[in-house]
């Protein structure tokens, strides 16, 4: 159990990096959105490479769809009504929804007897930076108050790392279906966080050279996924 935690903090201590260094300054615009169509490209690549496709391998395809289809319309839904409330962190909200099942996956896989999931754990890690780091600044531009807004990441960073705890805990009764569920979930949140927000959001402040960072981002934690 003390384990699950350790490395379930090690995966989110990127969302409070990250957030810090939106915080530290004012970035300019362009560099925010090239941070945010590399951090897209990587969440891209984990939802290819080890959300859906370990999903499948585990349990086929109805499981995987079926977390899909509930993950994409959870996040639908609670992005409207942030906005609905007048409020942003549409990538914080994001980091929360494909935050939490990631790391239960990952927590579920160290009890199983597993070793930990460089891949799993590298693809997290990188893309929750860029997230971070984008929300933070938007969320900075919209409270007015730094301290208000590291709060809300690290309330988010903390629940991604228990997690990983509950993860660990559930694993005697979580089936082969149920985990494949639970990837579904969350690559269905990021998807449509990053069509929503994400992508439209760095190909404003950064133009077509975001098309190049994204391919980046996506070859960088492929990468890492293949070879760790």
């Amino acid at each position: 159990m003390g384990a699950a935690l350790a490395w379930g903090a090690l995966a989110a201590s990127s969302l409070v990096i990250g957030a810090a260094f939106g915080l530290l300054r004012s970035w300019p615009q362009r560099l925010i959105g090239l941070v945010l169509g590399f951090g897209a490209g990587a969440l891209i690549s984990a939802v290819s490479f080890e959300l859906v496709q370990e999903g499948v391998q585990k349990a086929r395809g109805w499981p995987v769809a079926i977390g899909l289809a509930v993950g994409a319309l959870t996040y639908y839904l609670a992005a409207g009504r942030v906005a609905a409330m007048g409020g942003g962190g549409a990538l914080a909200l994001g980091a929360f929804l494909d935050g939490i099942p990631e790391q239960m996956v990952l927590g579920i896989g160290l009890a199983g007897g597993e070793s930990v999931s460089a891949g799993l754990l590298a693809a997290i890690f990188v893309s929750n930076l860029p997230e971070a780091v984008g929300g933070a600044t938007d969320m900075r531009r919209e409270m007015h108050s730094e301290r208000k807004v590291m709060l809300t990441w690290l309330g988010i960073a903390g629940f991604c790392a228990l997690a990983t705890v509950f993860g660990y805990g559930i694993a005697d009764i979580a089936t082969d279906e149920l985990q494949a569920g639970i990837n579904g979930f969350a690559a269905g949140a990021l998807i449509v966080m990053l069509v929503d927000s994400m992508i439209p959001e760095a190909t404003e402040m950064s133009g077509r050279t975001t098309g190049l960072v994204t391919t980046l981002g996506f070859a960088v934690a492929a990468g890492l996924s293949f070879n760790t």
